[in-house]
């Protein structure tokens, strides 16, 4: 009999790629999900729980993002300024006025482990409120997020 070996995948074996998302009309937890998958590298039938071996992610249209129910006036992101009776607090919809991205990277955030590869995970996310981005070197393959996962080669 073969003894069939584990794979465990090294640092230096990772191969990066590199993924765009429109989240226009996309819902925020749907969209948070499929791209904490990517950043983490769970696609790869390399994943190695242990390892950073995930991709880079570029999320585009990041303003027009679609939320369920009645998250705009009910979720609320606080902060606390560091004084004694600091506590700020602005719901959905005033933190997508103010910084729609920042809105994308927390729930992104809350969705990856939260252990030492986090912080190198949300390095490779980029995030853009409208339709440019500033990676058209990397030349992305772009990622449909409609219920399932649909892999596109970006022409």
């Amino acid at each position: 009999m073969k003894a069939i070996k584990t794979y465990s995948q090294k640092p230096t074996e990772v191969d990066r790629q590199w993924y765009v998302v429109d989240a226009k009309d996309v819902v925020l937890g749907r969209l948070s999900t499929v791209v904490a998958n990517y950043l983490v590298g769970k696609h790869k039938p390399t994943y190695t729980p242990h390892t950073d071996g995930g991709d880079h992610v570029i999320v585009i249209n990041a303003s027009k993002i679609r939320t369920t129910g009645n998250k705009l006036t009910a979720k609320s992101y606080y902060r606390h300024t560091g004084y004694p009776g600091g506590i700020k607090s602005r719901t959905l919809a005033e933190q997508m006025a103010k910084d729609p991205r920042e809105v994308i990277i927390s729930s992104i955030r809350g969705m990856l482990p939260d252990n030492k590869l986090r912080n190198g995970r949300l390095a490779r996310l980029k995030v853009f409120s409208g339709e440019e981005h500033t990676h058209e070197a990397q030349q992305p393959r772009s990622l449909e997020v409609n219920g399932e996962i649909e892999e596109k080669a970006r022409s």
